[in-house]
């Protein structure tokens, strides 16, 4: 069984599992740093019972960085958004992976010495023309930073690791009955008549002032918060140490300037930076500015009016934000939008006389069994509007109702239903996709169960030390 898990541990799907379980960050509480006397506790993160401590974050941190170009990694460093993307992915990488391995320990799971020996031959970076080479392996390790003792305790986290989670690349048989209604589900047809009642089918005049002002009380338009915000610039090589270190002291420099008073603009000018004024934008808008990032853009929507952020780091240089105002969501004058509203009033109106003719199509369809409809035989993809589809197959046979969309309503009737006839080649593709969706499922449960059981906690303290 362990050389089975071991041999399907290099397909693809298992490589990827510890990558795929997900983990929630929970707080730990300021009572418990006060009371619990964890002033002096430098464990960054506690998963189930083990302790993750810094040395640890950094180095998985330092060995995603090794693996990095080196433009990624200036990238990286210049850019606070990145590295904090890097952080976050670091202690993901950190929290699944002692997740699987609390698994193995609590089932008692063991790889002895010689397993690890045996791994570590095996590796074909280390053998020479067929052979283990003790100078490849030794070579290798002092590049890639590892001691040996280091290099074998990974070595027996991951095989722990694969005994946990080599299981879920196993292949879950699906019943041929599950098969079978799946497939006649999928490829059954069905016989459906249809009306269509456009929108656009139906004129109507322009409306009085009062008829818009009716209107827009029962849909008003809101003008979203808009934030008016500038920047100061100071530019530097931020991957050249020298300009980096002279630019952070310019940057602190104008920062000491508006703290003591001046003004974004005034502070600039007196260290030949640069000044940037914003128009006013809303959260989501586009804005057409080279230096701010999502993440800066993110802050100035968390910050308060009439605040000046910290130094931060830009691929640039360094830049210290302003709030300047904040104009709070509201609805819009009614003189302001009333020429848009004269469309809107126009669209609604003949969405309600539209709806009155699909009901009347519909009466009389049900009354009297009269229809003038479109006659076609559909599958659930094709021969109808989409809309129609999906209400055709979600409906028993012998249905009649009216589908609304965005420019029509439908009046449907399902007539009848006709199975598929059996393709072998059809029904061998759906029973290999029901076998990589049960595979899934059976993941997603057994990560909810890892994520139950070993709970992850990041102690906030010592994380707004190191990342804040």
């Amino acid at each position: 069984m362990l050389e089975y898990l071991r041999n399907a541990a290099e397909k693809p799907v298992a490589k990827i599992l510890i990558s795929i379980l997900a983990f929630s960050f929970i707080g730990w509480g300021v009572a418990e740093w006060i009371f619990s006397g964890t002033m002096g506790d430098n464990t960054l993160m506690r998963v189930g019972g083990h302790k993750v401590s810094m040395q640890q974050f950094n180095m998985e941190k330092s060995r995603e960085l090794a693996a990095m170009t080196r433009e990624q990694q200036r990238a990286t460093y210049a850019d606070p958004a990145l590295t904090a993307a890097l952080n976050a992915s670091v202690l993901g990488t950190i929290a699944s992976q002692q997740m699987a391995q609390n698994r193995a320990d609590d089932l008692g799971f063991v790889v002895t010495d010689g397993r690890i020996a045996r791994e570590i031959r095996e590796f074909p970076e280390f053998q020479l023309n067929g052979r283990f080479s003790t100078y490849l392996f030794s070579d290798v390790l002092r590049n890639s930073g590892y001691s040996e003792a280091d290099f074998a305790d990974v070595l027996r986290g991951q095989v722990l690791r694969q005994m946990v989670l080599g299981s879920m690349v196993m292949p879950i048989a699906v019943p041929k009955f599950a098969v079978l209604a799946a497939y006649n589900a999928r490829y059954a047809t069905r016989d459906i008549e249809y009306a269509t009642v456009n929108f656009s089918d139906y004129k109507v005049g322009t409306p009085t002032d009062d008829q818009l002002r009716e209107y827009y009380a029962q849909n008003p338009q809101v003008v979203p918060e808009q934030r008016t915000a500038s920047y100061v610039l100071v530019p530097a090589k931020m991957d050249t140490p020298d300009t980096y270190d002279a630019g952070y002291t310019l940057a602190q420099r104008v920062e000491d300037d508006i703290i003591s008073g001046d003004a974004l603009s005034v502070a600039a000018k007196k260290h030949d930076a640069k000044f940037v004024a914003l128009k006013p934008f809303a959260k989501g808008e586009k804005i057409s500015d080279s230096v701010l990032t999502d993440a800066m853009i993110a802050k100035i929507f968390a910050m308060d009016e009439g605040t000046e952020s910290e130094i931060l780091e830009t691929k640039q240089g360094f830049v210290i934000i302003r709030l300047d105002a904040v104009a709070p969501e509201h609805n819009a004058e009614y003189a302001s939008v009333k020429n848009n509203l004269i469309a809107d009033w126009k669209r609604a109106e003949q969405k309600k006389q539209a709806y009155v003719r699909a009901n009347e199509i519909l009466v009389d369809l049900n009354q009297n069994n009269k229809f003038n409809g479109k006659s076609a035989t559909v599958t659930r993809a094709n021969g109808a509007p989409i809309d129609v589809l999906a209400a055709a197959f979600n409906s028993p046979i012998n249905t009649n109702l009216i589908v609304p969309t965005n420019n029509a309503f439908y009046v449907l009737r399902v007539k009848s239903e006709k199975m598929p006839t059996t393709d072998k080649k059809r029904l061998d593709a759906l029973r290999s996709e029901l076998i990589k969706a049960s595979s899934a499922y059976t993941l997603d449960d057994y990560n909810s169960f890892l994520k139950r059981t070993y709970p992850v906690k990041v102690n906030e303290k010592v994380y707004n030390r190191f990342f804040k």
